[in-house]
């Protein structure tokens, strides 16, 4: 019994910590009320029945269909398609039958790999927007975040946590539909350590370090420890009920996907490819840049400047074209196109009903083009 009481605090000392941190920050204006309830001790390793109720994942798309419906959306990038298309299906296709039937072998299976995807191409041409659009068609959770963000914070990574607990959020605080959720990350580039840097980054390193178990498997606290707030939260529910919820979600099924320019990687490749072959260097210059792309390997990864743990969680690649003039006109035309429809509802608030023509939409991609701004950042006055 000793040792139990050491590790969980009972109402009174949890109390004092918290009446002594009020104390400190807003003096004797706010004080807590002690609980008169008694503790369950059986209550502390439970769950909310809320997480343990079985979440009905009614997914029965084939990668056909969901090619099918991102063409709807999204011109070109059909490689990039079939791949997200192909693996995002089976990851959840595997979820559904664990849930459909709790006897199926994959389930237990020990120390499978996710298909977790790096997503590389230039900016503005559409891997965010697919991104959503599949969690929008699968119905799951999505949440995105930016990787220069958890940078700015160093290595202790706790904002790679909190981008998780917000999947719960965007569950309705339901944790078993948050843990199927998938976690977007943007510029995933910029915490590549400096290849020109002499030592250790520590603060890009670290946050790929911070990313590895969460993209793995790992169980995390929804409450976190040095939030006051969760605390008294804690403290409120324990009043209620005499018991104490100890809440978490587990990464296993949750779909990580991230995405960069990798602006240099393609003279990586060039240079790696250029070794390996004997007396055809010249040949291999002259290629596109798009399909040297397509040559990636974990190594030119490895040189760009990540861990090779990290690169090891992301066995999935999918590489996006450049978009040309026509294209991002072929776009713009896209009856459902966000920019068009957008600017459309803008003009509509003042009352006017305004319909652009085809040669205004191609001056449009044109200086779009010309100012290299991609898809999503299409200049309409």
């Amino acid at each position: 019994m000793k040792e139990k009481n050491t590790k969980i605090p009972n109402p009174r000392q949890l109390e004092k910590e918290i009446g002594d941190f009020l104390s400190s920050k807003f003096g004797d204006s706010v004080k807590i009320v002690p609980p008169l309830v008694i503790q369950d001790q059986a209550g502390t390793k439970k769950t909310s029945a809320k997480s343990q109720e079985k979440v009905a994942l009614d997914f029965d798309l084939v990668p056909l269909d969901l090619v099918d419906y991102l063409d709807q959306y999204i011109v070109k990038q059909e490689s990039a398609k079939a791949i997200l298309a192909t693996k995002i299906c089976t990851h959840f296709k595997r979820i559904n039958s664990w849930i459909n039937n709790e006897n199926i072998t994959s389930s237990k299976l020990i120390g499978s790999v996710k298909s977790n995807i790096l997503m590389i191409g230039p900016t503005g041409v559409g891997k965010t927007y697919m991104i959503k659009l599949i969690a929008d068609k699968i119905g799951v959770p999505f949440v995105k975040g930016d990787a220069t963000k958890f940078s700015e914070t160093g290595y202790v990574g706790g904002d790679v946590e909190d981008l998780v607990r917000d999947l719960v959020k965007e569950a309705d605080d339901n944790i078993e539909l948050a843990q199927y959720g998938i976690v977007y990350i943007d510029e995933i580039d910029k915490i590549a350590s400096s290849r020109n840097l002499i030592g250790a980054d520590i603060s890009r390193t670290g946050v790929q370090r911070a990313l590895l178990k969460p993209m793995e498997e790992t169980d995390i606290e929804l409450k976190v420890p040095h939030d006051p707030i969760s605390m008294i939260q804690e403290i409120e529910k324990f009043r209620k009920s005499g018991k104490r919820d100890k809440a978490a979600i587990n990464t296993k099924n949750i779909l990580f996907i991230m995405s960069g320019a990798f602006s240099d990687l393609n003279e990586i490749i060039q240079k790696r490819l250029t070794k390996q072959t004997i007396g055809f260097g010249a040949a291999i210059k002259n290629k596109d840049e798009q399909d040297i792309l397509k040559k990636v390997q974990s190594e030119d990864l490895i040189e760009f400047g990540f861990e090779s743990e990290f690169v090891g969680r992301l066995p999935i690649r999918a590489i996006f074209e450049k978009l040309n003039q026509d294209d991002l006109y072929e776009i713009l035309k896209n009856p459902n196109n966000p920019v068009i429809l957008g600017k459309k509802l803008d003009f509509n608030a003042y009352g006017i009903n305004i319909k652009f023509s085809n040669e205004a939409i191609y001056a449009f991609a044109k200086d779009a083009y010309r100012e290299n701004r991609g898809k999503g950042n299409c200049k309409l006055y």
